[in-house]
């Protein structure tokens, strides 16, 4: 599938963005772009519970990139959310009304898949990527940190640590003075100093700022004169000595210093002046890529057929030595189940098609942890393990399906609403009960359609006949189906 437009939706803990691109082969050239100044995580209260006023924030901004992105498909838009809806234990709320606003699913990402997509819109803004690159974000809530070369990150990491809950921690008056500047400098050389050993040992060529902070630093040592261009030690220094002789960001008298910025400079030259300090970085320059330019360039990927995801698949089968033949008889017996009963999966980039591929031939990972309820290890690695191209939703799913693929049904939950996801369950459930045997040999012969309250088998009388281990399994599964209020009927 390939769209002319596609869009961006970067729902970060200060600022909510929409990006707009147009695609010309394999480039992305920006449109139009919203920006919307909600400070998400400062309504985060002590209990990490998003408060009501951040909560109206973020809808009201979300309604109106809802309003521009009416008329767009489903499948050229992706919405991403990330440090703060990651931590606030009411984010399902706000998600659940934040769609609706939007018109969109919204996915919650883990930092490294974060600091993973920065780094995918960096790359394609650089005039050089050929040269090994540090790259660093600091954002409202977190900072991400990449070593990558061309288009592919090396190392990634993501520190519980930004501008806005910096600023909220370290300078909650807005005063600035010494001590209070070198608290916050402290605690971000703390956080570093778990990451700084390993980056070296990798090494850089060149150091790059990205998003709201970087830029909003590197125009005021330009503009101000304190530097020809991006960041330098030395700027970076009389901005911080002006800062704290200001007293404070609001009394501050600089060019460039813009109004939306005054609220968490403060907590972000603090954290720049570590990263300086910690790397021992003498200057960095800004790259206007980031997150949103990363997610846009993602989202081409797929359609390109270049589906990151994919690759982790593959990654995971051989790093957990999953029988790859194994898994794709069954794969392949469960695609022919859901396409006789959803007769528009037929189309092979229908997202049931690869949730139901991807954990068909991911089902058995846990088996090289233990094979007793080797399921339940399985969904375990899904549901924690960093995954690059999946969201923690994606992830969430493809665990529930491969918990579900095999013993008791009570314990499936697919999400409120998803109907189809029970169908998938069905499908890899008896997708894996007639490759039982593991024996290579095809499957009974079958047809598969919905019932009143489930699902219909039905099967060539003789082979059934033939084969009572699978029978008596299929009797046990129709228990099963009836223990959750549905039913199986198995007919010959």
């Amino acid at each position: 599938m390939k769209h002319e437009l596609i869009a961006a939706v970067d729902l970060g803990s200060n600022s909510f963005r929409l990006q707009v691109g147009r695609v010309v082969g394999n480039q992305i050239f920006p449109l139009d772009g919203l920006k919307e100044g909600v400070r998400l995580a400062a309504g985060l209260t002590a209990g990490k519970l998003l408060d009501p006023a951040a909560q109206d924030r973020g809808l009201a901004a979300l309604a109106r990139f809802g309003e521009r992105l009416r008329g767009f498909e489903p499948t050229a838009v992706r919405a991403v959310a990330t440090n703060t809806l990651r931590v606030a234990k009411n984010a399902a709320e706000f998600l659940e009304r934040g769609e609706a606003a939007l018109g969109f699913p919204i996915e919650v990402i883990a930092g490294r898949e974060e600091a993973r997509l920065i780094y995918l819109g960096v790359a394609h803004t650089l005039p050089n990527p050929q040269r090994q690159q540090l790259v660093f974000d600091i954002g409202g809530g977190s900072t991400e940190f990449i070593i990558g070369r061309n288009i592919q990150p090396i190392v990634l990491e993501s520190l519980y640590m930004g501008c806005v809950s910096f600023t909220l921690r370290f300078f909650p008056d807005g005063k600035v003075d010494k001590r209070s500047m070198r608290d916050a400098e402290l605690a971000a050389r703390r956080e570093l100093q778990s990451i700084v050993a390993p980056f070296r040992a990798v090494g850089w060529q060149e150091a790059v700022g990205s998003s709201g902070t970087a830029k909003a630093i590197a125009d005021l040592l330009e503009q101000n004169g304190f530097v020809d261009e991006g960041i330098s030690r030395s700027g970076l220094d009389v901005l911080r000595n002006a800062l704290i002789d200001a007293g404070g960001a609001h009394r501050l008298k600089l060019a460039g210093l813009r109004p939306d910025r005054t609220g968490v400079l403060a907590g972000g030259v603090a954290i720049m002046s570590a990263v300086f300090k910690e790397f021992g970085l003498e200057r960095m320059v800004f790259s206007e890529g980031a997150l949103r330019l990363g997610v846009l360039y993602d989202l081409l990927g797929r359609y390109h057929h270049d589906d990151l995801r994919e690759a982790t698949v593959s990654l995971f089968m051989e790093r957990y030595q999953v029988d790859r033949r194994h898994a794709g008889r069954v794969a392949q017996t469960a695609l022919k189940l859901l396409r006789q009963l959803v007769p528009a999966t037929i189309d092979d980039d229908h997202p049931d098609v690869h949730f139901l591929t991807w954990a068909a031939r991911l089902h058995e990972i846990g088996v090289s942890i233990a094979h007793s309820s080797f399921h339940k290890h399985s969904a375990y690695v899904l549901s924690n393990a960093d995954m690059p191209g999946f969201s923690r939703r994606d992830q969430e799913r493809l665990a529930r399906l491969v918990l579900a693929h095999r013993g008791k049904l009570e314990r499936a939950q697919p999400l409120r609403g998803e109907a189809s996801e029970w169908t998938l369950i069905f499908c890899l459930r008896i997708a894996a009960l007639l490759h039982r045997s593991r024996d290579g040999a095809p499957p009974i012969p079958f047809s598969v359609a919905f019932t009143g309250r489930g699902f219909e088998l039905n099967f060539e009388s003789t082979r059934l006949a033939d084969a009572p281990l699978t029978a008596a399994a299929l009797s046990e599964e129709a228990v099963q189906w009836a223990s959750v209020g549905g039913e199986l009927k198995v007919r010959q």
